[in-house]
């Protein structure tokens, strides 16, 4: 990998169509913005519309000939979800890039519209819904790539397969880690089975670090903590980078040309917390077969989502 890959090394994107969950804010806007500059089509998936246009007009301020579409996607109810996905099949002939950036972070405990807890439902189960639906025609686009935007959270999750919706005990920064080991053990996961098929397509997870977004502002402010507020506002100046640096390690693995299926990216710094895109070995939890596989099924219950094109 070369060293200090920045958004200067991104390569040509023109004739490319990438889809950015969570394109509104942060790291999802940087990396809409970024992929906008190098000629790709973009697709901002935003919860809020009105965010979304928002965001959509800050782009084309400074990219007046950007090629950028604002969609309606909600990944706590999978209606929406379903709903965003066969509208993309309808109008879209390819995909080449999913970037799953999309999430909430710990919340206190809420549930989605299926009553799923809100942080597995939004962070991992949505997306795995929505890749699903859309499998078939990543599939049918030569060499795309599906990212899954993890964290370094992951390291303390624990997958609670007797209680993953916290209904016995619920912590909120529990529930957000397991939600990221979950992000971890889907990528591994679909990429086996995409190995299986001998699929173009290759699934590849990235982390931030610790990057200043409005996440960590928007748990405090859920809880209702000032105290919480403050500790993340010095956190965040203290030891944070930059929301454009953040997105850099799911930029380079949706575009780098040197990215392999499986691959786990993020900071290259001290503890990974900030820094340029390196090639990381998450936690040994995160490649066990028989997680990944127990997880697999109950998603698949859950969002009856199947993977149809894909074998077991």
């Amino acid at each position: 990998m070369a060293s200090r890959w920045s958004s200067a090394d991104i390569p040509d994107q023109s004739g490319r169509t990438v889809l950015v969950t969570g394109g509104n804010s942060g790291l999802g806007f940087h990396t809409c913005r970024l992929l906008a500059a190098k000629g790709a089509r973009v697709l901002l998936a935003s919860r809020s519309s009105q965010r979304g246009d928002q965001a959509r007009a800050d782009i084309f301020r400074d990219i007046p000939d950007a090629r950028l579409d604002v969609i309606s996607l909600d990944l706590a109810d999978l209606d929406s979800v379903r709903r965003c996905a066969a509208n993309i099949r309808t109008d879209l002939e390819r995909l080449d890039i999913l970037v799953n950036n999309a999430g909430v972070m710990a919340i206190p405990r809420q549930e989605t519209a299926q009553g799923f807890e809100r942080q597995l439902g939004v962070n991992h189960l949505g997306h795995f819904a929505l890749t699903g639906a859309l499998l078939p025609l990543l599939l049918e686009t030569p060499a795309s790539r599906i990212v899954n935007v993890s964290s370094m959270a992951h390291r303390s999750g624990r997958m609670k397969f007797s209680d993953l919706h916290g209904q016995q005990r619920y912590s909120p920064f529990g529930a957000y880690s397991q939600s990221k080991l979950a992000n971890l053990l889907f990528t591994f996961e679909l990429q086996r089975r995409l190995e299986s098929k001998r699929a173009g397509t290759i699934c590849v997870s990235a982390h931030p670090g610790f990057a200043a977004t409005n996440l960590q502002y928007a748990a405090a402010k859920e809880k209702g903590s000032a105290i919480e507020l403050i500790l993340m506002r010095t956190l965040n100046a203290i030891l944070s980078q930059s929301a454009e640096q953040g997105a850099l390690p799911q930029l380079f693995a949706a575009t780098a040309p040197d990215v392999s299926g499986g691959d786990y990216i993020g900071p290259d710094g001290w503890m990974q917390m900030r820094g340029f895109p390196k090639r990381h070995r998450a936690k040994e939890t995160a490649y066990d077969p028989r997680a990944a596989q127990e997880l697999w099924r109950l998603s698949a219950e859950m969002t009856e989502e199947h993977f149809d094109p894909l074998p077991e």
